[in-house]
């Protein structure tokens, strides 16, 4: 069996459905602290097959110990954890605390049991301003939030976990701006409060429940002065997930990949593609640069092909139509039950 650390979450959920679909028997640990019990429900309509669920908290030693005293665990993907970037300025120590804590917890538990095999999520915000675009694996490595320290502190802490005893597999999966949704509208990204991701904007200021977008920054030295980002359809990035963990089952050792499409796409080109490809229209309003904001940040992902043997390959009509058929089957998110 597979563990999913957060498995009821954006990624984790359509991660779920990928692996469930390549035949894995999967359990899932989340708190729902930033995901909802409904996307179990969608993700056994989807696959016909419910993952085990346990409403467990990492920092929970003996809540994470019961899961695997209960289940025969083969591996760990490890999507826990808090994610806005915003709120970690905020309060740091609940990001330290929950994110390197949780997963200190998580490996002692994992060592205790001699499961040994780890992919785990990471983030492109581990490379803060790059030097250059696409970005490589190799890039220096820096954080310019406590949520993006937290991510490099983990992979630090993995690094030395593998030196230690090699006889760990670890996958670390650098993820650049995960877009869309299933193509069944059953499950897709549902953030708490104000999204702080630009696609749950677009498509809740195009269903109606905000009046306009923010842009934030038009004077930046791109193409159209808006950032430029790699954003990847969230169902090739759990394909992705899926890559890693059977390269795991065969080898050991520790080692990165990023995931993108390595294409880079302008703020302002996402919005005309979004309105072009669902036939909406999208107000926005320019407002300042936000603190840390970059100008560009895109991968090369040739590591992942090579290594993993992992493409990306939906491209960004169907990143716009899957994120809107979300919205509208789902127009308040889970909460809408517009599937019960």
């Amino acid at each position: 069996m597979i563990l999913l650390t957060g498995g009821a979450g954006y990624i984790g959920s359509h991660t779920c459905v990928e692996l469930q679909e390549a035949n894995y028997d999967i359990v899932i640990a989340d708190n729902l602290s930033n995901s909802h019990i409904e996307s179990i429900d969608r993700i056994y309509e989807i696959t016909g097959k419910r993952p085990a669920f346990y409403d467990t908290d990492l920092l929970d030693g003996e809540g994470l110990n019961a899961i695997f005293e209960e289940n025969q665990i083969e591996a760990v993907i490890h999507f826990g954890g808090l994610k806005a970037v915003g709120e970690s300025v905020a309060e740091p120590l609940k990001y330290y605390r929950n994110n390197i804590a949780g997963t200190v917890n998580l490996l002692e538990v994992m060592k205790q049991h001699n499961v040994k095999n780890l992919v785990f999520s990471s983030s492109a915000t581990v490379y803060g301003d790059p030097h250059s675009v696409p970005i490589q694996e190799h890039f220096a490595l820096t954080a310019t939030n406590p949520y993006g320290r937290t991510k490099l502190m983990i992979e630090e802490m993995l690094k030395d976990l593998y030196h230690a005893d090699p006889e760990w597999s670890i996958s670390i999966l650098r993820y650049f701006n995960p877009v869309g949704a299933h193509e069944s509208g059953l499950i897709g990204e549902d953030p708490n409060g104000i999204p702080n991701n630009l696609f749950p904007f677009i498509a809740q200021v195009a269903i109606g429940s905000r009046s306009c977008l923010h842009i934030f920054g038009d004077d930046y030295p791109t193409a159209d002065g808006t950032g430029v980002r790699d954003y990847i359809h969230v169902m090739d990035l759990a394909n992705g997930h899926v890559k890693a963990l059977e390269k795991n089952l065969y080898s050991t050792g520790t080692d990165a990949y990023n995931l993108g499409t390595g294409i880079g796409y302008s703020v302002l080109q996402m919005v005309r593609a979004f309105e072009k490809v669902n036939q909406v229209g999208i107000p926005y309003k320019v407002m300042s640069r936000r603190q840390g904001d970059i100008a560009e940040c895109y991968a090369d992902s040739s590591k992942a092909n090579s290594e993993l043997n992992w493409y990306a390959t939906r491209g960004i009509s169907q990143m716009c139509r899957d994120a809107w058929n979300w919205q509208v089957k789902n127009p308040s998110g889970y909460k809408s039950h517009a599937f019960s």
